[in-house]
């Protein structure tokens, strides 16, 4: 699911570049975001970014130079758990829940049309506004369940250390972003820039992060932190089994 990928990249991606810890020591939990440098600013927002259980992420942007509107909207946590949806325009859109070793996802016409070009339009009709259900592990899916994952997501941000070692940082004045003051910290490098807004009271999370380069536009804020991921699941009534749908051969991600 290319709108599923885009959005863990671009969140991640942005976040590996900007709160990477290139060194140094830490500021002290107690400093005002004021009297510290840029440097300093995304150290303590890597280390609370990835202290974190939970949280809510919604992305939005543009990918691969084609112009095309992404958007997605999740809440998942460091055990695998879940809930949200992405949308991809043109190319449909899908509800995802994931709880426990389960994974229900419910596409729209418009995705079974992009993505199973040969008998999409059948699935979608069996459905008829159910959700597929299947194992969380199931191969066919896993597009969807490793970016499901809050883990997933930081282990991104692990594997990038160092990116930031190249460039400039530079902290602007402070600011506001969906009501939470912040402080913005950017670095350009090429046709690349990307900044992150750090909150500037109460724990240093990230609140947005934003991408500009010749090919991607994303903004990625986050929120929500530590707050549990909703815990409904859709009834039986409302699931069919991804096996008896799809059988082994076709994939939909």
């Amino acid at each position: 699911m290319s709108g599923h990928r885009w959005a863990a990249r671009t969140a991640a991606g942005a976040a590996a570049v900007a709160l990477t810890v290139t060194g140094g020591t830490l500021a002290r939990a107690d400093d005002d975001l004021d009297g510290l440098s840029a440097q300093e600013i995304v150290e303590r927002s890597r280390d609370a970014l990835l202290d974190a259980d939970s949280l809510h992420l919604s992305a939005r942007g543009t990918v691969d130079g084609s112009g095309r509107a992404m958007s997605l909207d999740l809440t998942l946590d460091r055990a695998g758990n879940c809930a949200g949806g992405v949308d991809q325009g043109e190319d449909g859109s899908v509800e995802i829940v994931k709880r426990g070793d389960d994974v229900w996802l419910k596409p729209d016409a418009a995705f079974w049309k992009e993505h199973v070009p040969v008998g999409g339009s059948t699935f979608h009709a069996i459905l008829d506004g159910r959700y597929m259900k299947a194992a969380a592990d199931d191969p066919r899916l896993m597009g969807v369940t490793d970016a499901c994952d809050l883990d997933t997501f930081r282990k991104l941000i692990e594997d990038n250390a160092g990116a930031a070692e190249r460039g400039t940082l530079t902290k602007g004045k402070e600011t506001r972003v969906n009501g939470v003051p912040a402080v913005p910290v950017t670095r350009v490098e090429g046709g690349e820039r990307l900044t992150v807004h750090v909150a500037a009271e109460g724990t240093p999370y990230p609140v947005r992060i934003t991408v500009r380069n010749a090919e991607e536009r994303g903004t990625v804020d986050f929120s929500g932190f530590d707050r549990p991921v909703p815990s409904a699941t859709p009834p039986p009534d409302e699931t069919v089994d991804v096996t008896a749908l799809l059988g082994r051969s076709v994939s939909p991600v």
